[in-house]
C-alpha cells in the first residue's frame, strides 16, 4: 500500500519486490551521516595558493542555508555551498567563496564547524560535485537488512525533503505561481497545515486563513516561520500578493517552481513504470546521460543511463514519456510554456531531463547499517523507502 503523502508528491509505485523491513530512521543525528564526494579533477585543483577560499562545513541539527547565513551574519563571509544538507542529520561538505576577498582559516559554533582547506582558481559548483556518501543506521526495524540486495532496481524520485517533509506544500506553491495565481501562493506560504506540523504551529496557520487576522496575530508568528513572517509584513504593508510573494529570497522562489517540476517528474516516473516502461535500460531514441554527465540520444555499446524529460518552458516532446506527460499536463491544467513566466522572468525554468534509475555504489550492510554512494541529485530517502516499505514515512523518520 502507497503511503498518502508518497502519492502527494507523485510517488504511487514501488520498484523493488522486497517486503521491506520497517522501522525508523534518524532517532539521533549521528544515526544519519551524510559526506559529500567531489570529483578527482575538483579536489586536485584545491591548492595552497590565492584564489576563492574553500571550507569543508560540518554540521548537525541545522540546514545548509541557516549554517551558511549564520556564517554571513557573524563573520561577513559569504559562501555558497554545492549542494543542500538538511538539519537531521550529520553532514559534511564543500562550500566556496564566490570572491577572492576576505578568508578565515576556521570557525565554528554549537551546530557547525567551517575549516578552510584552501583556494581554487575558479569558484567551486555543482557540477564539481559527483555524490554523497551515506552512513545510516535503521532502528527497530522488524526484517532483516541484510536481505534487501535491488539497490539496482530503484526510480530516482526526488525525496520528501523536496517538498517540505512533514509539511509537503513546496510543489503546491510552485503551481500557483506558474498559474500566476498569487493570492493562492500566499494562502499556501502563511496557511497550509499538515498533520505533521506541530500544534503551536498549526494554530497559527489556521488563524492565518482569515487574511483579516494577519496583523493581529504577526507577533504570535514564531522566528523559524521566517517566510512566513516576510510575506506577512508585506502583505500588512502593501495588501499586494505579487509584491509579497517577490519579497521572499529569490533562491526559494526558485525552490518553488523545481518543486513543481520534481511532482511531475516522480509522477512521469509513476506513471511510466506501471505502463510497463523499462526503466532500467536505455533504448533506441531514448534520450541518456553518459559516464561523464553528458546529456544525448542512445548508442548501442555506450554505458549511458537513460534520462527522463523534467518539464520547463523548453519541454523536449520526442521520448516514449510523452505520452505520459502529456495526460499529466492536462490533468494539472498546466502547458509548457507557463514555465516562462512574464510577471517574474526571474523564476522562470526551461526545464532539462533527470536519470530514471539510482545510480548507487559501494552499497554495503552490517547489522542494521546501511552504508552506499549515490550520485549528485539522488536522495537516500528514497533508497530507504524501498529497504522499509515505511507505512507512515514521516513518523518513521523520512
Amino acid at each position: 500500500m502507497i503511503p498518502k503523502i508518497d502519492s502527494q508528491i507523485g510517488i504511487s509505485v514501488f520498484s523493488t519486490k522486497f517486503n521491506g523491513i520497517g522501522g525508523r530512521i534518524r532517532t539521533e543525528a549521528e544515526n544519519f551521516e551524510v559526506t559529500e564526494v567531489l570529483s578527482e579533477k575538483s579536489l586536485k585543483s584545491i591548492s595552497p595558493q590565492d584564489g576563492y577560499a574553500v571550507y569543508k562545513l560540518k554540521k548537525k541539527k541545522i540546514d545548509t542555508n541557516h549554517a551558511l547565513a549564520d556564517i554571513f551574519r557573524k563573520t561577513g563571509i559569504r559562501l555558497k555551498a554545492l549542494g543542500l544538507k538538511d538539519a537531521s542529520a550529520v553532514t559534511e561538505q564543500f562550500v566556496c567563496s564566490d570572491n577572492k576577498g576576505k578568508s578565515i582559516d576556521n570557525f565554528a559554533s554549537e551546530k557547525y564547524s567551517l575549516e578552510k582547506i584552501g583556494f581554487v582558481k575558479k569558484p567551486l559548483s555543482k557540477k564539481d560535485m559527483i555524490g554523497n556518501h551515506f552512513k545510516i543506521k535503521i532502528s527497530d526495524s522488524t526484517g532483516n537488512l541484510s536481505d534487501f540486495t535491488e539497490y539496482d532496481k530503484i526510480l530516482n524520485f526526488y525525496g520528501y525533503q523536496r517538498f517540505g517533509s512533514k509539511r509537503p506544500v513546496t510543489h503546491l506553491i510552485g503551481k500557483a505561481l506558474l498559474q500566476r495565481n498569487f493570492k493562492k501562493a500566499v494562502e499556501l506560504v502563511v496557511s497550509f497545515t499538515s498533520p505533521y506540523d506541530s500544534k503551536e504551529n498549526t494554530e497559527i496557520r489556521e488563524k492565518l486563513v482569515d487574511k483579516s487576522n494577519y496583523q493581529k496575530y504577526f507577533d504570535q508568528v514564531p522566528p523559524q516561520m521566517d517566510i512566513e513572517r516576510i510575506v506577512l509584513q508585506e502583505m500588512i504593508e502593501h495588501d499586494d500578493e505579487q509584491k509579497a510573494i517577490h519579497a521572499i529570497p529569490l533562491p526559494l522562489r526558485r525552490f518553488y517552481i523545481q518543486a513543481y517540476q520534481s511532482f511531475l517528474f516522480n509522477h512521469t516516473l509513476s506513471a511510466a513504470f506501471t505502463d510497463g516502461e523499462n526503466l532500467f535500460e536505455a533504448q533506441a531514441g531514448d534520450v541518456c546521460y553518459d559516464f561523464h554527465g553528458i546529456i544525448g540520444k542512445y548508442v548501442k555499446g555506450l554505458d549511458q543511463h537513460l534520462a527522463l524529460p523534467f518539464v520547463g518552458y523548453s519541454y523536449y516532446k520526442k521520448t516514449r514519456f510523452d505520452f505520459q506527460i502529456s495526460k499529466i499536463l492536462e490533468t494539472e491544467e498546466i502547458a509548457p510554456k507557463d514555465f516562462f513566466i512574464k510577471e517574474m522572468q526571474e523564476i522562470s525554468s526551461e526545464g532539462g531531463f533527470r536519470q530514471a534509475a539510482i545510480q548507487c555504489t559501494d552499497y554495503f550492510t552490517k547489522d542494521t547499517t546501511a552504508e552506499f554512494t549515490l550520485s549528485r541529485g539522488s536522495f537516500a530517502t528514497i533508497l530507504l523507502r524501498e529497504i522499509m516499505k515505511p507505512e507512515d514515512p514521516i513518523l518513521a523518520g523520512f
